[in-house]
């Protein structure tokens, strides 16, 4: 008795690339709350869930957790933040080349 060999054939839905990265920072707002009590920010499509914060919030997250269907994050401080700070040291330095 012969067994033939058969290709196996996917029927799951394909899930696409991530459009975040792990340890990476992004932007975000909260938009909702999670049945959980986490904030829930989209980022391109995808769902991040974020600890401690509110609907409505700005801020500033970094990715700890990528799954199939969602993400997980963590606030590192408020949104734009970052680039403000960055302003700052570059004024600081053009004023001390003065």
């Amino acid at each position: 008795m012969e067994y033939e060999r058969r290709e196996r054939r996917s029927y799951g839905r394909r899930f696409p690339p991530k459009p975040v990265e792990m340890g990476k920072e992004y932007d975000a707002k909260i938009e909702e709350i999670s049945r959980r009590g986490e904030g829930i920010a989209r980022i391109k499509g995808l769902v991040t869930f974020v600890p401690n914060t509110k609907p409505g919030e700005q801020v500033r997250i970094r990715i700890t957790r990528i799954s199939r269907r969602f993400a997980e994050a963590e606030v590192v401080g408020k949104a734009g933040e970052a680039v403000e700070e960055a302003e700052e040291e570059e004024a600081e330095a053009e004023e001390a080349e003065e």
